[in-house]
């Protein structure tokens, strides 16, 4: 590999439902020697952390992409039949997806080789290279995952959602061993019980397993469980501390390690306290069990790490929303009972992502706030960030894809979304993250876990309406932020248009609505079409139905009514309410809209999904071994970056 190349191609290769893209380091040049080593050893703290992810999103992952792997170390440049192009394509997907389960729907995905040939290439692989636990042999190891792999009725969903049924027994996530959902919550009730508020966000980090009839955690730290992967990535963070932009930030990384130590979930909050105290660096990253998305009861935190630098100019926008948060808060159409009397600690960065790792790859968000816990939102307040060379190298792989020819029928329509959209949607996070998350109080005696299973839709879904209702608001154009009082419409329709019907390009035909971001998009949008009295509508036009907004101010008015009981729900813990908008609103698909859908993306030749391939840090040393700069190589292939992380950053 040698040094940056040239010519920079932000689309890379495509299989199943993925599109593979790569990301640029803007002005990564410009940043000091110092800083570029602070981001290598922060980067390889990210990646140190990758089986963590594997093995929480199911107990088996771990073994079947090291059987997978070896397969195809073996196969590759050698065999060319259709059967190991599967299973080529297979190992792809668990690399995406981090386990054998769907990164976005949570369905298991089958293989379309066969039993009798994953058999016969362990064979030819051999013991050596196959994990084979002590005294297992390879048949023993082919009988142990061929139903895991094979059978769609074993481990079907890693997070199930089904209402009424025991989601913890339902889901193959590895965070729970031989307890029931009930089991769950009232071991965790019981600690919450007579604490206070400023509890910590108990079972975040652990796993809760039942052994000889006795409930207990296993918790991830150091000397706990994944042991091995905290212990390398402490060493790298302890690197990073060496050189540190300033002592704020060596005292953030000092409490990170500290946690990763210890497994105590108050040490985690002195960490995010002074993690959100640290707002001069420029050089940031999160480490950790944060989201707790892949957990069915939203306690659990998946591992992820982002390792980023501030994008100056860019920053500027986030800087003026930040700014005038409270201004924000005091108009926010909800109950004043819900709002903050006084806005404390929220900042916002646009950032370069440097390295994703864990749950934030191949798979990325494109903004972050943080932290989640909400007595240390109302308390200190929050960090956002909006990831803009992710959404760059998203722009620039929708130009020229047919998507809005196909779905929108309006030349004036498609005109609008043309020159505002990217704008829009860069504010539509910016909001989301910065002050959506951050909006709003619960009541003194809500339980923040009270919605449950329906937290993080609600959660999500409170965010982007707060962010869609000021966005046409005519302070964004005071402010300089939004070119004129109309450019908003390219947003709104586009959320629409998404909600309604764009997003069901990502759902399997027959499959409900799974992952709390679509839900929550969905239950925005078809929650309004019913609603707002005509000011949306979706109508058939030579036999493809289109949406139509015929009076934008209403909808905003729409969305207005719905964060008001959205906060309300939230600030009282009516979890009765959220289960009834959520599975109202959110789930359910029309199977005669949703396979119009389908064939018309399917046209178009494009996945319906995106990740990213990430760029290689290369240290340049010296004589004396010391690190002079960082070099950027954008050209390794996704395949060999997978393999080459799963030797190079192996622990479990």
């Amino acid at each position: 590999m040698g040094n940056q190349q040239p010519a920079f191609s932000f689309v890379d290769e495509k299989f199943a439902d993925i599109q593979m893209l790569r990301y640029r380091l803007n002005g990564f040049e410009q940043l000091s020697t110092r800083q570029k080593t602070l981001v290598y050893c922060l980067a390889e703290a990210t990646l140190y952390g990758r089986d963590i992810t594997f093995d929480q999103y199911g107990k088996y992952n771990l073994k079947i992409r090291k059987t997978i792997e070896a397969v195809y170390r073996l196969g590759k440049g050698n065999d060319s039949s259709e059967q190991f192009l599967q299973l080529s394509s297979y190992l792809k997907r668990i690399w995406f997806s981090n386990g054998i389960h769907h990164h976005y729907g949570c369905m298991k995905f089958i293989p379309s080789f066969s039993p009798r040939f994953l058999l016969q290439y362990m064979e030819k692989v051999g013991e050596k290279d196959l994990p084979l636990e002590e005294g297992q042999t390879i048949n023993q190891l082919f009988q142990e995952l061929q139903p895991v792999i094979f059978n769609p009725e074993v481990l079907p969903k890693r997070v199930n959602k089904e209402d009424g049924v025991d989601l913890v027994k339902t889901s193959a996530c590895n965070f729970y061993e031989q307890v029931s959902q009930q089991e769950v919550e009232s071991f965790y009730q019981e600690k919450k019980n007579g604490g206070g508020k400023n509890q910590p966000s108990w079972g975040l980090n652990s796993t809760l397993v039942k052994e000889n009839g006795v409930i207990q955690e296993k918790t991830w730290k150091a000397d706990g469980k994944y042991g091995e992967a905290i212990r390398k990535i402490i060493f790298w963070l302890n690197k990073a501390a060496e050189v540190a932009e300033n002592e704020q930030q060596k005292k953030v990384i000092a409490k990170l390690v500290r946690f990763y130590r210890s497994g105590n979930l108050e040490d985690f909050d002195d960490y995010s306290i002074e993690w959100l105290e640290d707002k001069q660096s420029n050089i940031d990253f999160i480490n950790g069990f944060i989201e707790v998305y892949g957990d069915p009861l939203g306690m659990k935190g998946t591992w992820e790490g982002i390792v980023e630098y501030v994008d100056v100019e860019a920053t500027k926008r986030t800087k003026t929303i930040s700014d005038h948060a409270q201004w924000f808060e005091d108009h926010s159409p909800v109950d004043p009972r819900f709002r903050k009397k006084q806005v404390k600690g929220v900042s916002a960065n646009v950032i370069c992502a440097a390295m994703l790792g864990g749950e934030e790859y191949p798979a990325s968000a494109i903004g972050i706030n943080l932290p989640n816990a909400e007595w240390i939102r109302e308390q200190y307040g929050s960090k956002s960030v909006t990831i803009g060379n992710l959404t760059e190298a998203y722009s620039q792989a929708a130009k020229g894809s047919g998507m809005r020819q196909e779905f929108i029928d309006d030349e004036q329509t498609i005109s609008m979304v043309d020159e505002y959209d990217h704008l829009c949607d860069d504010l539509h996070t910016d909001l989301h993250e910065c002050l959506g998350h951050g909006s709003g109080q619960l009541l003194p005696d809500t339980d923040p876990d009270a919605l449950k299973a329906y937290g993080n839709t609600i959660e999500e879904a409170r965010a982007d309406l707060f962010a869609l209702y000021f966005l046409a608001d005519g302070k964004m154009v005071e402010l300089g932020l939004l070119p004129n009082n109309e450019a908003f419409h390219a947003q709104y329709y586009s959320y629409m248009l998404n909600g309604l019907m764009t997003q069901l390009t990502r759902i399997s035909k027959g499959h409900d609505i799974e992952e709390a971001h679509m839900r929550n998009r969905a239950l925005i949008a078809y929650w309004t079409l019913q609603h707002a009295d005509g000011a949306v509508r979706m109508v058939k036009r030579n036999g493809k139905t289109f949406v139509d907004i015929h009076d934008y101010n209403a909808l905003r008015d729409c969305f207005a009514c719905l964060l008001r009981e959205i906060q309300r729900i939230k600030s009282e813990g009516d979890f009765d309410a959220a289960r009834q908008l959520v599975e109202t609103y959110a789930v359910k698909v029309d199977p005669v809209l949703h396979d119009e859908v389908l064939q018309r993306f399917g046209k178009l030749n494009l996945a319906p999904y995106k990740g990213f391939v990430n760029p290689v840090l290369l240290p340049v040393l010296d004589e004396r071994g010391e690190i002079i700069d960082v070099s950027v190589d954008y050209s390794e292939p996704y395949d060999e970056q997978m393999l080459r992380y799963s030797s190079q950053y192996a622990t479990l």
